[in-house]
């Protein structure tokens, strides 16, 4: 497959999303909508047409009626933390939409986590008030709708999760480290979509300063920031940052290389 693809933001917060409940901060009331996050969770949509999810909110129907995303072929995961899967069981009116079942990528230890979660949808596709849902571990370049997806091994604090590079997109939320190993895998990437969570250091996500540590090594076209806590206010941390990197908003929609 070649061209290009449209890469769609879901959501674009931390695990306690924007505004987070119970608080009275500038950002949390906020009437910036840039400034309003779901969970992050973020879609690719195909030449044909077809769509891959990375990972899937909790706020996902809602993300998926606001934003008009139709159809659902397959689904890749990062990691199994509950802000990255627990909206899965809408995926069942894609089920119904396809008439298939939807496969869902990740590595092994996240197939097991989240088959523990959710493994009634561990099944065919019969019931339409079920969902269908084939786990598949995942251990390096596998096919997804026609597409090599490339694993990318990452960080999380002290767990490991997974990026994916995609043509020319690499996206790498939910890390605090890049391993040696995993650095050729961003080389002459178009697209880096990287976890920047706040200011302040964080022991299992990049803050700012960090980020931009990386994006200057990996020196990607373009960099687009993610998994952002309450902490920072859209448009006035937008101004600091260099001329390609920004902050990533929930309904961003961009055009990616194959």
């Amino acid at each position: 497959m070649s061209g290009t693809f449209e890469l769609l933001f879901l959501g674009t917060g931390t695990s306690h999303g924007i505004p987070m409940i119970g608080c009275d901060c500038a950002v949390c009331r906020s009437q910036d909508p840039r400034d309003r996050r779901n969970r992050t969770s973020a879609a690719l949509r195909l030449p044909d047409g077809q769509t891959i999810l990375i990972d899937v909110s909790p706020e996902f129907r809602l993300a998926a009626i606001a934003f008009g995303l139709a159809r659902v072929d397959a689904v890749l995961l990062t990691h199994a933390h509950a802000d990255h899967i627990m909206g899965m069981d809408d995926l069942r009116r894609y089920n119904n939409i396809r008439r298939d079942v939807i496969p869902v990528f990740g590595d092994a230890l996240t197939i097991e986590r989240t088959r523990n979660c959710f493994g009634y949808a561990d099944r065919p596709y019969l019931d339409p008030n079920r969902p269908s849902l084939a786990f598949t571990p995942i251990h390096g370049p596998t096919e997804v709708c026609g597409l090599s997806v490339t694993p990318v091994p990452l960080r999380h604090g002290r767990g490991r999760v997974l990026g994916f590079r995609i043509g020319g997109l690499a996206y790498c939320t939910d890390c605090s480290e890049i391993p040696d190993e995993t650095w050729p895998l961003l080389e002459g990437v178009d697209l880096l979509v990287l976890d920047a969570l706040r200011y302040t250091p964080h022991p299992a996500h990049f803050n700012v300063e960090q980020a931009l540590a990386v994006i200057a090594r990996a020196k990607p076209g373009r960099a687009l920031l993610t998994h952002i806590a309450h902490e920072i206010a859209h448009e006035p941390a937008s101004a600091k940052l260099p001329a390609t990197v920004e902050f990533a908003t929930d309904g961003l929609r961009v055009t990616v290389p194959l």
